[in-house]
């Protein structure tokens, strides 16, 4: 349904969705409404100390550490990709679009919506930490999942904002770690030892 604003912009499916939950966010109690930014704001630190312990659940494993230590660059890997997208897509936010109070400040013009890079950044992450970490990505993943909801919650982002951030970075988090994975299986098979012939 197209909205008569100043700033109308393209009209998504799910703008209903979007105001909904906006205005499901302004009834809410206040601490729960005060958790959820909290948790869309620092809420992606939690992925880097995940990415510690696993660097020292390998360690003491004796496992490579190799792709663990290359966490990181696949999160930045991703997200600068999204951000990539983001700047060429350049989709106004829906809270400067949609009639709508959205719980927390409404970023400003260019600063654009699609994909949710805080849904990139914390799928990535999961999907990467899943890769070298059983434990820890069953950890990550509803970490992931949470704060792609929080970003719509909040009002900063359409819902096919958040679950677009959420397969892309999970696709290319799991591709890139992947990648890792085979450059040290790579790697040690190059510095390992040669054997001398079998007598």
């Amino acid at each position: 349904m197209k909205h008569d604003v100043p700033s109308a912009g393209p009209v998504f499916y799910d703008d209903g969705l979007y105001t909904g939950v906006t205005h499901l966010a302004q009834r809410a109690p206040a601490a729960v409404d005060s958790g959820i930014s909290a948790w869309s704001e620092y809420g992606l630190g939690l992925f880097a100390v995940l990415m510690i312990i696993a660097w020292w659940r390998a360690r003491a494993a004796g496992r490579p550490q190799l792709p663990v230590l290359a966490l990181p660059v696949v999160v930045v890997l991703t997200f600068l990709a999204s951000d990539a997208v983001k700047s060429w897509v350049s989709e106004q936010r829906p809270c400067q679009v949609l009639p709508v109070t959205p719980l927390d400040p409404c970023p400003p013009l260019g600063d654009w919506s699609f994909p949710s890079n805080h849904a990139v950044i914390a799928a990535a992450a999961a999907a990467a930490l899943w890769s070298v970490d059983r434990l820890l990505g069953w950890i990550a993943a509803p970490a992931a999942l949470l704060m792609a909801a929080s970003r719509v919650w909040i009002g900063a982002h359409y819902p096919h904002d958040a679950l677009a951030g959420l397969l892309a970075g999970a696709i290319l988090g799991a591709l890139l770690t992947h990648a890792a994975k085979r450059i040290a299986a790579r790697y040690a098979l190059d510095r390992s030892p040669q054997r001398g012939p079998v007598r």
